[in-house]
């Protein structure tokens, strides 16, 4: 599934700076702190702004498959962390810089610059591990929180030049260096230490949710090892300092775990495959030379998925019987593979076989319970077969139990752009606009589907959207003012 948004060049902050040694492994007792003045409530007001901002202005990934992966994977680090008091949403941005990071209510920010350099899923694990960890001892509400003891009028300021850091980056930076101003040094030391913190929890997490150990160390150090000489540093060195005495904590702490032995993840491999297919600069004839090389050579990490990569590789030359072919060796070996299902579909759609696509998304789900991967692929399939009541029933049922996903509401305003049902097309368009904090154009588009249906329980239920709009568009022009 190929939808997605424009690139855009942003940048993010994550404010760390270097130094001081935290060597015991026991979680702090912070028991309160950071809940005085910026409370878990007020931290999700902030957390929703942020969500709002986030789906305006970064290049968010709409794939499916690549979301589906990502989300388990935090998930799965989440139900392993200690502290946990707020809903966690992780956020796949197209970005080649290799860096994440994370924001007040339970957001985190992850880089597809991240797969291209991680070897392996305990590399990347790390990083998000550490995140979640940034967010558990709630570092950024306690930061903010003894900025407001400096000057109570300043954490709405400073919260408001983080956010905008992380999407605007020239403005932001701008705004932090006067907000920063007036207890600097403070923030310096106290950024620091959040720093070992997050390390020491983030190892301590990544050992208990099944990876090894290590993965933080080993990431870390194969960074500043490259970078040691380097004239310009990567985002994640420049927002992460990597002193000699913090990678050596980090070894000693994964030390006193056991280092497991770990199969390499064929999921990752092949996330690793799908973003070098199709977010790197490469062009398709280099792309196609680089897998065939990796299979010839036997240089890949798993075999399987450079298959993968050279069938993608294929499918995006448009040489669809060699794409569909390998892609078909690889489904015979795993056929409940969402990778392999989803480039089956798209390989069945673009040469016109919208009933094999249908019966095999339609077996999957007979097996299975029903996903975003393969509900969404069936929509597409049925509309491309004009099956429109089918596609409707099923993607209106999908939003009614997912109604923040974005990509099906694209998916659905172009159904109903098609099929001519001009009410659901602006109705779902509104919906839409709000899941992106356009709560303005949002009433526009939700007053034009009222205009178009006569039906008395719709007409109610889109004068409740509008006026539910206007709530929202004055809740996030307070937070933002």
């Amino acid at each position: 599934m190929l939808y997605r948004l424009k690139k855009l060049t942003v940048y993010l902050l994550l404010s760390t700076l270097t130094s001081t040694s935290f060597a015991n492994n026991d979680l702090p007792e912070i028991g309160t702190v950071g809940a005085g003045v910026l409370t878990i409530q007020k931290e999700k007001q902030y957390g929703w702004a942020f969500k709002m901002m986030a789906q305006q202005s970064l290049p968010i990934v709409r794939d499916p498959v690549l979301n589906h992966y990502i989300t388990s994977l935090g998930e799965n680090i989440v139900s392993h962390a200690d502290s946990v008091k707020l809903p966690f949403e992780f956020f796949l941005v197209e970005d080649s810089e290799i860096n994440a990071a994370a924001f007040l209510g339970g957001n985190i920010k992850i880089n597809t610059g991240l797969f291209l350099y991680a070897e392996t899923e305990s590399e990347l694990a790390s990083v998000i591990a550490h995140e979640v960890a940034h967010i558990t001892q709630r570092h950024l509400a306690r930061m903010l929180e003894k900025q407001a003891l400096s000057n109570p009028a300043s954490m709405a300021a400073l919260a408001g030049s983080v956010l905008l850091a992380i999407i605007a980056p020239a403005a932001g930076f701008a705004a932090l260096t006067s907000t920063f101003a007036i207890n600097i040094q403070n923030q310096i030391n106290y950024t620091r230490a959040n720093e070992y913190e997050a390390d020491r929890i983030g190892i301590q997490t990544l050992a208990k949710a099944g990876y090894n150990p290590y993965g933080m160390a080993d990431f870390f150090g194969k960074l500043a090892e490259k970078y040691k000489y380097a004239s310009s540093q990567p985002q994640m060195l420049l927002t992460h300092p990597l002193p000699e005495t913090r990678l050596a904590e980090a070894r000693l702490r994964a030390s006193q775990f056991i280092n497991k032995h770990m199969k390499k993840s064929l999921d990752y491999q092949l996330s690793k495959a799908r973003i070098i297919v199709r977010f790197d600069q490469d062009n398709t004839a280099a792309l196609i030379s680089r897998y065939r090389s990796q299979l010839t050579n036997q240089s890949y990490q798993l075999k399987a998925a450079a298959q993968y990569g050279l069938a993608l590789a294929y499918f995006k030359n448009k040489q669809m019987d060699l794409a569909e072919k390998l892609n078909n060796q690889l489904l015979s070996d795993d056929p409940d593979n969402l990778f392999y299902l989803d480039l089956a579909t798209d390989i069945s759609l673009s040469t016109n076989q919208d009933q094999q696509a249908i019966k095999r998304l339609t077996d999957y789900e007979n097996k299975f319970t029903s996903n975003a991967v393969s509900t969404l692929n069936l929509v597409i399939a049925l509309q491309e077969d004009k099956q429109y009541e089918l596609a409707d029933k099923k993607l209106s049922y999908f939003i009614r139990n997912n109604p923040e996903h974005v990509l099906a509401h694209l998916i659905a305003i172009d159904l109903y752009k098609e099929t001519k049902q001009k009410a659901k097309e602006f109705a779902t368009k509104a919906e839409y606009l709000a899941l992106l904090g356009r709560f303005k154009e949002a009433s526009e588009q939700m007053g034009s589907a009222l205009a178009y249906t006569d039906k008395k329980l719709d007409q109610a239920r889109y004068s409740a959207k509008i006026e539910e709009y206007k709530q929202d568009d004055l809740r996030l022009k307070e937070l933002q003012e």
